[in-house]
Protein backbone atom coordinates (compact mmCIF):
# COMPACT_ATOMS: atom_id res chain seq x y z
CA UNK A 1 0.00 0.00 0.00
CA UNK A 2 2.96 2.26 0.84
CA UNK A 3 4.05 1.62 -2.88
CA UNK A 4 1.12 3.07 -3.72
CA UNK A 5 1.01 5.73 -2.12
CA UNK A 6 4.64 7.10 -2.73
CA UNK A 7 3.80 6.66 -6.69
CA UNK A 8 0.62 8.86 -6.05
CA UNK A 9 2.48 11.62 -4.33
CA UNK A 10 5.58 11.41 -7.16
CA UNK A 11 3.05 12.22 -9.87
CA UNK A 12 0.87 14.62 -7.55
CA UNK A 13 4.83 16.65 -6.91
CA UNK A 14 4.82 16.16 -10.98
CA UNK A 15 1.57 17.45 -11.43
CA UNK A 16 1.78 20.19 -9.35
CA UNK A 17 5.31 21.53 -10.52
CA UNK A 18 4.04 21.38 -14.12
CA UNK A 19 0.53 23.18 -13.42
CA UNK A 20 2.07 27.02 -13.08
CA UNK A 21 3.21 26.45 -17.14
CA UNK A 22 0.30 24.10 -18.38
CA UNK A 23 -2.88 25.42 -16.89
CA UNK A 24 -2.60 28.93 -18.40
CA UNK A 25 -0.95 27.43 -21.96
CA UNK A 26 -4.07 25.15 -22.10
CA UNK A 27 -6.18 27.69 -21.02
CA UNK A 28 -5.19 30.38 -23.43
CA UNK A 29 -5.08 27.32 -26.18
CA UNK A 30 -9.00 26.20 -25.47
CA UNK A 31 -10.14 30.03 -25.40
CA UNK A 32 -8.24 30.52 -29.10
CA UNK A 33 -9.82 26.90 -30.66
CA UNK A 34 -12.98 27.49 -29.24
CA UNK A 35 -13.92 31.17 -28.34
CA UNK A 36 -11.43 33.44 -30.39
CA UNK A 37 -13.24 32.89 -34.02
CA UNK A 38 -16.39 32.70 -31.86
CA UNK A 39 -16.00 36.30 -30.98
CA UNK A 40 -14.47 37.78 -33.96
CA UNK A 41 -16.92 36.75 -36.24
CA UNK A 42 -19.45 38.38 -33.31
CA UNK A 43 -17.75 41.73 -33.89
CA UNK A 44 -17.90 41.53 -37.49
CA UNK A 45 -21.27 41.58 -37.29
CA UNK A 46 -21.47 44.74 -35.82
CA UNK A 47 -18.66 46.71 -38.15
CA UNK A 48 -20.62 48.93 -40.47
CA UNK A 49 -19.22 48.98 -44.40
CA UNK A 50 -16.23 50.84 -45.69
CA UNK A 51 -12.89 50.90 -43.82
CA UNK A 52 -13.85 53.29 -41.28
CA UNK A 53 -16.73 51.04 -40.33
CA UNK A 54 -15.37 50.17 -37.37
CA UNK A 55 -16.60 53.87 -35.93
CA UNK A 56 -20.41 53.19 -38.09
CA UNK A 57 -21.20 50.35 -35.71
CA UNK A 58 -24.27 47.91 -38.34
CA UNK A 59 -27.68 48.03 -37.33
CA UNK A 60 -27.30 44.52 -36.22
CA UNK A 61 -24.58 46.04 -33.85
CA UNK A 62 -27.58 48.26 -32.35
CA UNK A 63 -30.01 45.62 -32.42
CA UNK A 64 -27.38 42.79 -30.75
CA UNK A 65 -26.63 44.99 -27.62
CA UNK A 66 -29.33 47.36 -26.91
CA UNK A 67 -32.76 45.52 -28.56
CA UNK A 68 -35.35 46.99 -26.07
CA UNK A 69 -33.56 50.43 -27.28
CA UNK A 70 -33.46 49.70 -30.82
CA UNK A 71 -37.72 48.07 -30.88
CA UNK A 72 -38.65 51.57 -28.45
CA UNK A 73 -37.05 53.80 -31.53
CA UNK A 74 -38.21 51.41 -34.83
CA UNK A 75 -34.78 50.59 -35.53
CA UNK A 76 -33.49 53.93 -36.25
CA UNK A 77 -30.29 53.98 -35.12
CA UNK A 78 -30.52 58.10 -35.39
CA UNK A 79 -32.78 58.22 -32.57
CA UNK A 80 -30.23 56.46 -30.44
CA UNK A 81 -27.99 58.97 -28.17
CA UNK A 82 -24.33 59.44 -27.86
CA UNK A 83 -24.25 56.83 -24.94
CA UNK A 84 -25.35 53.79 -27.57
CA UNK A 85 -23.03 54.54 -29.76
CA UNK A 86 -20.26 54.69 -27.67
CA UNK A 87 -21.15 51.26 -25.99
CA UNK A 88 -21.91 49.83 -29.11
CA UNK A 89 -18.35 50.95 -30.47
CA UNK A 90 -16.31 49.97 -26.97
CA UNK A 91 -18.34 46.84 -27.49
CA UNK A 92 -16.99 45.94 -30.95
CA UNK A 93 -13.17 46.79 -30.18
CA UNK A 94 -13.24 44.77 -27.24
CA UNK A 95 -14.80 41.91 -28.55
CA UNK A 96 -11.74 42.45 -31.67
CA UNK A 97 -9.28 43.27 -28.73
CA UNK A 98 -9.74 41.30 -25.83
CA UNK A 99 -9.37 37.77 -27.11
CA UNK A 100 -6.29 38.63 -29.95
CA UNK A 101 -4.83 39.85 -26.23
CA UNK A 102 -5.53 36.19 -24.60
CA UNK A 103 -4.36 34.37 -27.55
CA UNK A 104 -1.09 36.27 -27.41
CA UNK A 105 -0.49 36.29 -23.78
CA UNK A 106 -0.42 39.99 -23.38
CA UNK A 107 -1.56 41.95 -20.15
CA UNK A 108 -3.48 38.20 -20.11
CA UNK A 109 -4.83 38.85 -16.77
CA UNK A 110 -6.03 42.02 -17.42
CA UNK A 111 -7.70 40.97 -20.85
CA UNK A 112 -9.05 38.03 -19.50
CA UNK A 113 -10.66 40.02 -16.72
CA UNK A 114 -12.24 42.23 -19.06
CA UNK A 115 -13.83 38.91 -21.12
CA UNK A 116 -15.43 37.73 -17.94
CA UNK A 117 -17.00 40.97 -17.59
CA UNK A 118 -17.88 40.55 -21.16
CA UNK A 119 -19.24 37.31 -21.01
CA UNK A 120 -21.45 38.59 -18.14
CA UNK A 121 -22.95 41.71 -20.00
CA UNK A 122 -23.17 39.45 -22.80
CA UNK A 123 -25.51 37.10 -21.22
CA UNK A 124 -27.35 39.33 -19.25
CA UNK A 125 -28.11 41.18 -22.41
CA UNK A 126 -28.93 37.72 -24.13
CA UNK A 127 -31.72 36.50 -21.17
CA UNK A 128 -33.32 39.92 -20.32
CA UNK A 129 -33.01 41.82 -23.80
CA UNK A 130 -33.39 39.20 -26.13
CA UNK A 131 -35.54 37.37 -24.13
CA UNK A 132 -33.71 34.37 -22.82
CA UNK A 133 -34.75 34.38 -19.21
CA UNK A 134 -38.24 33.22 -20.92
CA UNK A 135 -37.20 30.03 -22.27
CA UNK A 136 -35.56 27.27 -19.96
CA UNK A 137 -33.75 25.74 -22.51
CA UNK A 138 -32.30 29.40 -23.00
CA UNK A 139 -31.24 29.73 -19.64
CA UNK A 140 -30.77 25.88 -18.12
CA UNK A 141 -29.51 25.02 -15.02
CA UNK A 142 -27.18 23.79 -13.36
CA UNK A 143 -27.18 20.37 -11.74
CA UNK A 144 -29.48 19.09 -14.15
CA UNK A 145 -27.74 16.13 -16.17
CA UNK A 146 -28.13 18.12 -19.16
CA UNK A 147 -25.12 20.46 -19.97
CA UNK A 148 -25.74 22.07 -23.09
CA UNK A 149 -27.80 25.31 -21.91
CA UNK A 150 -26.52 28.14 -23.64
CA UNK A 151 -26.11 30.42 -20.82
CA UNK A 152 -25.71 29.01 -17.43
CA UNK A 153 -24.10 25.85 -18.76
CA UNK A 154 -21.45 27.19 -21.55
CA UNK A 155 -21.01 30.72 -20.15
CA UNK A 156 -20.00 28.93 -16.92
CA UNK A 157 -17.31 27.03 -19.00
CA UNK A 158 -16.12 30.33 -20.49
CA UNK A 159 -15.98 31.94 -17.67
CA UNK A 160 -13.68 29.38 -16.17
CA UNK A 161 -11.48 29.01 -18.91
CA UNK A 162 -11.26 32.95 -18.33
CA UNK A 163 -10.44 32.50 -14.93
CA UNK A 164 -7.09 30.88 -15.17
CA UNK A 165 -5.01 33.05 -16.70
CA UNK A 166 -6.32 35.52 -14.22
CA UNK A 167 -5.72 33.84 -11.43
CA UNK A 168 -2.33 32.01 -12.83
CA UNK A 169 -1.00 34.38 -15.72
CA UNK A 170 -0.29 33.48 -19.22
CA UNK A 171 2.25 31.49 -18.68
CA UNK A 172 5.95 30.73 -20.50
CA UNK A 173 5.21 30.86 -24.14
CA UNK A 174 3.46 34.57 -23.87
CA UNK A 175 4.05 37.75 -24.34
CA UNK A 176 3.81 38.71 -20.89
CA UNK A 177 6.79 36.56 -20.25
CA UNK A 178 8.66 38.10 -22.75
CA UNK A 179 7.94 41.77 -20.96
CA UNK A 180 8.45 40.13 -17.59
CA UNK A 181 5.49 41.14 -16.95
CA UNK A 182 2.92 39.23 -13.76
Amino acid sequence: MQALVNIHNRLAGLADRAAPEVLPLLARFTFAATLLGYFWASALTKVGPGIFGIFKPSLGAYAQIFPKAMEAVSYNVGDLSFFHWAVVFAGTVAEFILPLLIVIGLFTRLASLGMIGFVIVQSLTDLFGHGGIQHAETLGAWFDRIPDSLILDQRLFWVVILLIPVLKGAGSLSVDRLLKLK
